[in-house]
């Protein structure tokens, strides 16, 4: 077993629940980028302790008392994971991670799906070019970039493949290598039989390709856990943020309003905390 804990998210939620598992004597992993929303606010006046605090100035205090415990951070994006019975496998693309427990704590993903997303995800749309981008070699690939990942990861994807197309929906300047054709135009739906075969663009221009990649802030549940319980589009946890599937947990804005740094940070303790009770108990 790679770890006793792994932690998918992080941002206060994620934080929170590595720092008070790692005390609780587990070896613990947190996956994840930074909190881009938490970064960027410029005054938050309802955390407890603080009267007025910059976003980036609470974030840093969080990733300072993290970083005074043995709590190994990965910055990067997964595939998925994988409930196994009695353990967990976290899906890399290139390699994959056990635990014995695992958190999710992503927050959420703020944007609509495009159309047809859902339906084929894993059946030609992928969220993760690093995981998959090889399996796209010498092929077309369709790449919608919502953020500034999206840039690194068709950069990525180029060196691959025979052909890279760049959607730019927020029709922002990107600097993309040679090679890469960029479209600014939003997306409005995928078309395909038993996989995604082609991209319609908001003025109908279709786009076909062999494979296509959606890249943004965080991917939805059902596509980042198979088989979590769903409830109005957030993980259903109880009150110990238990998920229905054992030794699983979920905390923070993935779980339901209100989206809020101290809901995230304390549902962070109450997850950490259980997790780490549910690993001593099933040695």
């Amino acid at each position: 077993m790679d770890y006793d804990l792994i932690i998918i998210g992080f941002g206060p939620a994620g934080i929170s629940a590595g720092l008070n598992a790692s005390i609780r004597g587990k070896k613990v992993l947190i996956i994840g980028k930074k909190s881009k929303a938490l970064e960027k606010s410029p005054s938050i006046k309802n955390y407890l302790g603080f009267s007025d605090i910059k976003g980036l100035d609470l974030y840093n205090n969080f990733i300072h008392h993290i970083k005074k415990y043995p709590v190994k951070i990965l910055d990067r994006k997964i595939k998925a994971v994988y409930a196994m019975g009695e353990y967990f496998s976290i899906d890399l693309g290139e390699k994959m991670l056990t635990s014995k427990a695992c958190i999710i704590a992503t927050g959420i993903d703020m944007g609509k799906s495009i159309e047809g997303e859902d339906e084929f995800f894993a059946k030609g749309i992928s969220y993760c070019a690093t995981c998959d981008a090889s399996l796209y070699k010498g092929k077309k690939v369709v790449l919608v970039g919502y953020n500034e990942e999206a840039i690194e990861e068709a950069n990525f994807i180029n060196k691959m493949a025979s052909q890279t197309i760049y959607v730019n929906p927020n029709k922002n300047s990107v600097k993309l290598d040679d090679g890469i054709k960029v479209i600014n135009k939003k997306p409005k739906k995928f078309l395909g039989a038993l996989k995604a075969e082609s991209l319609i663009l908001e003025d109908g221009e279709e786009l076909k390709a062999d494979g296509f990649f959606v890249i943004k802030n965080s991917s939805k549940p059902k596509s980042l856990v198979p088989s979590v319980k769903i409830e109005n589009t957030h993980i259903k946890v109880d009150l110990d943020m238990k998920t229905n599937i054992k030794g699983l947990f979920a905390c923070g804005d993935i779980v339901g309003t209100p989206y809020q740094i101290n809901k995230a940070v304390g549902q962070g303790q109450i997850a950490g905390l259980n997790a780490a009770s549910y690993i001593s108990k099933n040695k």
